[in-house]
This record gives C-alpha cells, sequence and structure tokens, in this order.
C-alpha cells in the first residue's frame, strides 16, 4: 500500500508535460493583424480583366512608381482599347503576355505614344523597410507603399521587383518604352533580370492561375501558332468604371506597420512545427506582401 501511495505522489509531482507553446506563422501574424495595419486599394488603381472563358483577374496599378504608363491603362481602359483583345502569348515559367498584338488600332486621346523610361523612381519620398537579407539584383531590398522594390541607397533610386504575379509593359528595343497597351504577367520564378530595364505597373492580386494555367504556347517565345488559340478578354475596366455595389475592394497590408515587421521576420525565421531548421533569412520575392479582398 505505502508503495502505491509513493507511487502516486511522485505522479503529481513529476505532473503532465507543459504544453508546447505555439510558434505563430505567418498566416497567424495576417489573421490577427488589426485593421489599423491595412490599406484600402483606390478603385482607380484596380485594373479588372475578365477573360472568355469566365476567369477574372485583377491587377493593382502602382502610380507612384511609373505615373505616364499607369496614367495611359487608365485611359487605355476607359476608351474600351481592349475590348477586342486577348492574351497571345503564355511562355512556360515565363510570362502571359496580352494586348492587341501588333495591330494599327489608334491610341485613344490621352495616351502619351512615348512615355519616358519609368524603370527606376527616385528613393525620396519613399518609406522602405529593408528585407534583412541579401538581395542578387541590388544594392538593397525592402518593400515600399505595400511593394517590392530593390534599391540603392547611395545612389538614391528604387525599382519595383519583378516577382511573380508583376505586370510589366511590354515594349520593342529602345528606345522605345511601350505604351501600355502591351502588359505581360509574371507566371513562373521570378524575373528579377528585367530590373530597371522595363516599366513594371503593377501586380495581379487575385486570379493570376486564370493566366498561369492557360495553354502554352509552342511557337517561339510562347507565342500561340494562330489566332484560334487566343484567349479573348471580354472586357478590360478600371474598377472605378463599375459600380459601387458590382465593383471588387482589395486591401494591403501597410508595409510599414508593426504587423508586417512581424510577418516579415516569420517569413525569414520560420521555426513552426513543420519546420526543423530556420533558413535565417529570405528572398525579397517569397515575402509576398499580404492582400485581400475586402469586406464591406
Amino acid at each position: 500500500m505505502r508503495s502505491l501511495l509513493l507511487l502516486a505522489s511522485a505522479a503529481l509531482l513529476i505532473g503532465a508535460a507543459p504544453a508546447k507553446k505555439k510558434l505563430l506563422t505567418p498566416t497567424d501574424v495576417v489573421t490577427s493583424s488589426p485593421a489599423s495595419a491595412w490599406k484600402t486599394i483606390p478603385a482607380d488603381d484596380l485594373l479588372v480583366m475578365d477573360l472568355a472563358n469566365g476567369g477574372r483577374v485583377v491587377v493593382q496599378l502602382a502610380p507612384r512608381f511609373a505615373p505616364v504608363h499607369v496614367a495611359n491603362i487608365r485611359a487605355l481602359a476607359r476608351a474600351n482599347y481592349w475590348d477586342d483583345a486577348s492574351v497571345y502569348r503564355v511562355q512556360d515559367n515565363y510570362v502571359a503576355q496580352l494586348g492587341q498584338n501588333e495591330s494599327e488600332k489608334p491610341w485613344p486621346a490621352g495616351v502619351q505614344p512615348k512615355p519616358p523610361e519609368e524603370y527606376m523612381r527616385p528613393t525620396k519620398g519613399l518609406a522602405i523597410t529593408p528585407l534583412g537579407s541579401p538581395d542578387a539584383y541590388a544594392p538593397n531590398a525592402g518593400f515600399a507603399d505595400g511593394w517590392p522594390v530593390g534599391y540603392s541607397p547611395k545612389a538614391g533610386w528604387a525599382t519595383l521587383a519583378h516577382c511573380y504575379a508583376t505586370v510589366g509593359v511590354g515594349r520593342n528595343l529602345s528606345p522605345d518604352t511601350g505604351t501600355g497597351g502591351e502588359l505581360y504577367a509574371i507566371i513562373g520564378n521570378a524575373t528579377r533580370h528585367m530590373d530597371r530595364n522595363i516599366a513594371v505597373v503593377g501586380r495581379v492580386i487575385d486570379g493570376i492561375e486564370k493566366l498561369s494555367s492557360l495553354p502554352r504556347g509552342t511557337e517561339a517565345l510562347g507565342f500561340y501558332k494562330d489566332k484560334a488559340q487566343y484567349m479573348p478578354i471580354a472586357k478590360l475596366r478600371l474598377a472605378s468604371q463599375i459600380a459601387p455595389g458590382e465593383r471588387p475592394s482589395y486591401e494591403y497590408m501597410d508595409t510599414g506597420s508593426a504587423s508586417f515587421a512581424q510577418y516579415l521576420h516569420i517569413r525569414a525565421n520560420r521555426h513552426d512545427d513543420f519546420y526543423i531548421r530556420p533558413a535565417g533569412g529570405v528572398d525579397l520575392c517569397n515575402v509576398q506582401v499580404p492582400v485581400r479582398k475586402k469586406t464591406a
């Protein structure tokens, strides 16, 4: 009897093992972040593309980085320039490209045919949150106004990074800079070698799978062999052109917020249940700035 009592006492002293503390994931940070950590995307900065197959692709525009090209895109959307346009090039692990495919369709009023090289902008006026890890394509990397950027504090320039879902302006050889009538979206690995060489005007924030899942073109550079393979665009317009009750609305996490700082730290130091060894660093394009649909 005495032995049983001693064993029971020992069990009480040892007790149950303490519960393991749950380690936060990036998703935990996003879902628990306060409303103050989010910024609404203006309706004039949302380009809504409805494909003929029923798919919808929503692009957030970046007027602070390519103001003339973005102004052109807005003018083209308001003039219904893309009514008979299509996705005519899908290159595996690279880009999906859309537009009129070098047609002679005239530019509508308000479009500047020869925009300046908006491949970089001054760092002055940008509040940049540093990535905290080395970057292979710029002296520094980080986030500004919700966008991933490469930048040089010494030379004073910043450029939007070509990450997955980035949207840029198709152009011919320099000095051509493209107008905004031909657009591409990155559907594969980040193409950072294109940074500072082409105008980046935004990113797909919803529906990138509608482009990345299209059949690959079989001709050089992923062009479709004939027009029967094109994916027609039913409508391409600004959200501000859609009735308020029907237009989509989104918000992104403020990259200057405490929530984003925590999110960035955890992205670089994953140590939740699945991970055995934290990486201790992160690539710029692997820190997707959180974007979500805005609830009414």
